[in-house]
């Protein structure tokens, strides 16, 4: 049986790409970083680095997929989007338009990401969440400024160090534990992919920038139960479909829901398996098909945590990258200061040995990185990684 085209746009599409691969399609790519492992998983790939400092722009981008289909032995069967356009509804419009959509489309995605719609419809469902508002606090203190649309937790920042206004909401800030719910959602209801804890390698003035994440974690069965059931009331309300992720706080054994992302993001690379399962249900959720069961996470754990260029600029000198990294730069990619080097996977018995040997992985491939090519360029040369406003993942941007 032959593989089928599918068109794949992402300012990180690696993730996607590599589980399309692993569920038989033939992923034509567009992304912004163009690293080794996403060029080695598509059947075709055009990159657009100039979506890292401004986002994508519907000509170039309509221009590359359009290229890219030419070269598709058949018509692609859809395309798929992953980070990098939720804060860009018209976008999607525009894309759906030239392209069968797998995913939600920008109706979904604007009552999803805009706090004035979104909050209300929880406050509707009784779902509970911090307090949130779209005007400034007359108080400063124990307020967190959001960009909306913003992914990646560099976006977040206390109230008092938010230099602009615009574009921006406001959330109480809560002491608590962040876990995810990925699911498939089809049909108003949600099969659950599995749970996962998130860790921050933020720093001020970015204090919530993603580190990583691992799965499946444990948590309590009734707790569990709680986020499923709010995760599919968010589902219904929001008529949203395929691989969407839930990101809740838990304080005081109450799963507070701070944000969706109705997308697939960072933990395919926790929860998907070797046939990539994910990416096929949520090609059939999009597609409509009757019945879509998301898979069972594989046995043991596994983590993904993002390398950072923290110490200084890089110019990554790897004759051979590690089995275990991912999202591997080109040669002569100019890393800035703080942007994303690579990821790092790992595995374990449980969830937290999987983080402990993603973090200790971390350290190893940054003294291989530091030690091999250590940079004090400044930090505005040319690179091919995001600013920290919209980079990062889980994000979600990787």
């Amino acid at each position: 049986m032959r593989s089928k085209p599918v068109l794949i746009a992402a300012l990180s599409g690696r993730a996607l790409a590599a589980s399309a691969r692993r569920a038989g399609f033939d992923p034509l790519v567009v992304d912004a970083f163009g690293d080794e492992d996403t060029r080695a998983s598509a059947s075709a790939y055009s990159g657009l680095p100039e979506a890292t400092l401004s986002g994508f722009r519907a000509r170039p981008l309509i221009a590359a997929l359009e290229a890219l289909v030419a070269t598709a032995e058949h018509p692609p069967i859809g395309l798929v989007l992953g980070s990098g356009f939720e804060d860009s509804p018209k976008l999607i419009a525009a894309l759906a338009r030239r392209f069968p959509l797998l995913g939600n489309g920008a109706q979904a995605i604007m009552r999803t990401k805009d706090p004035a719609i979104f909050f209300p419809q929880l406050d509707a469902l009784s779902i509970p969440h911090p307090q949130t508002q779209t005007s400034p606090p007359q108080q400063a203190d124990g307020w967190l400024s959001k960009r909306i649309g913003g992914s990646g937790g560099a976006h977040v920042v206390v109230f008092a160090a938010a230099r602009s206004r615009r574009g921006r909401y406001y959330q109480r800030r809560l002491n608590g534990e962040p876990v995810s719910l990925l699911g498939v959602a089809a049909r108003g209801r949600l099969s659950v992919a599995g749970f996962s804890r998130q860790w921050t390698l933020g720093a001020e003035p970015r204090p919530y920038r993603y580190g990583g994440a691992t799965g499946p974690a444990l948590i309590d069965p009734t707790v569990k139960e709680g986020m499923a059931s709010a995760a599919e009331a968010v589902c219904g309300a929001l008529d949203l479909v395929g691989l969407v992720s839930f990101d809740f706080l838990l304080a005081g054994g109450v799963p507070y829901l701070l944000e969706v992302n109705p997308r697939p993001g960072a933990t395919l690379d926790v929860l998907d398996d070797q046939s990539g399962a994910l990416f096929a249900a949520h090609v059939a959720a999009c597609r409509g098909e009757a019945s879509v069961i998301a898979p069972l996470p594989a046995p043991g754990a596994r983590a993904a945590g993002i390398l950072y260029a923290d110490r200084g600029p890089l110019s990554p000198l790897m004759p051979i990258w590690p089995s275990w990294t991912a999202d591997r730069p080109m040669p002569g990619t100019r890393i800035p200061r703080h942007r994303p080097v690579a990821t790092v996977l790992a595995s374990g018995e449980t969830a937290a040995a999987a983080e402990h040997n993603c973090r200790r992985r971390l350290d190893e491939l940054a003294l291989m990185l530091y030690g091999r090519a250590p940079d004090t360029e400044r930090d505005n040369a040319k690179t091919y990684r995001p600013r920290p406003e919209r980079g990062g993942a889980s994000g979600q941007a990787r």
